[in-house]
């Protein structure tokens, strides 16, 4: 497997999901739980984000074909939707959507470990196309499970954002988070426009 594709698609897992962006949210939806109860909806969120990506791993290119939708055509859509996100990062419209997402499920006594944790705060729109994409920019068993390994890594490190996120709070701060997360949407944008390059590659289009 080519090092610099698995290289490509940690960073663009990593930034679709933004396991350090996510951090602060956990931190509100789980206030004033006990520490084995938030540990217990880390755990929750983050296999239920694992299970449905994987079902789109695997589904997911069948349904696209089911339904006459090619994957260069795919790319260029997954892109165009990837170069969206970008921009909501950048200009700090998605850290807002999200922070409303955490707000409508405030209610101590619910679990938000599925709604809106798994769902769609990791697992979103953005995180399930982005699997899709690479998945089908692999041939073989191998470059399946290599994907699905650099997923795997991506969503442990979601967990142990998780786990530490109010450390991680406390030390980036409000300015600090800002930042990172806008540095993550200019790389988004350039992984999306090469998204985009793909697919018209794939229609014979480009170089």
């Amino acid at each position: 497997m080519d090092p610099n594709f698995l290289i490509t698609a940690f960073v663009a897992l990593f930034v679709v999901i933004d396991p350090i962006g996510l951090a602060p949210l956990y931190v509100a939806l789980t206030a004033g739980m006990t520490a084995a109860r938030r540990r217990a909806i880390a755990i929750r969120a983050t296999l239920t984000a694992i299970g449905i990506l994987l079902v789109f791993s695997i589904f997911g290119e069948g349904i696209l074909n089911f339904i006459g939708i090619s994957m260069p055509a795919f790319r260029i859509a997954g892109g165009i939707l990837l170069f969206i996100t970008a921009l909501d990062m950048l200009f700090e419209r998605r850290t807002k959507r999200r922070e409303d997402q955490a707000e409508d499920d405030d209610n101590p006594d619910d679990d938000p470990s599925v709604f809106p944790l798994a769902i769609p705060l990791i697992a979103g729109p953005g995180a399930i196309a982005t699997v899709i994409l690479l998945v089908g920019q692999t041939e073989g068993p191998a470059g399946y499970f290599a994907v699905m390994g650099v997923l795997a890594a991506v969503l442990a490190l979601v967990f142990a954002m998780f786990l530490s996120a109010a450390w991680i709070e406390r030390m980036l701060g409000k300015t600090g988070i800002t930042v990172v997360t806008r540095l993550l949407g200019m790389l988004l944008a350039a992984l999306s426009v090469q998204f985009v390059l793909d697919g018209l590659r794939g229609f014979g289009l480009g170089g």
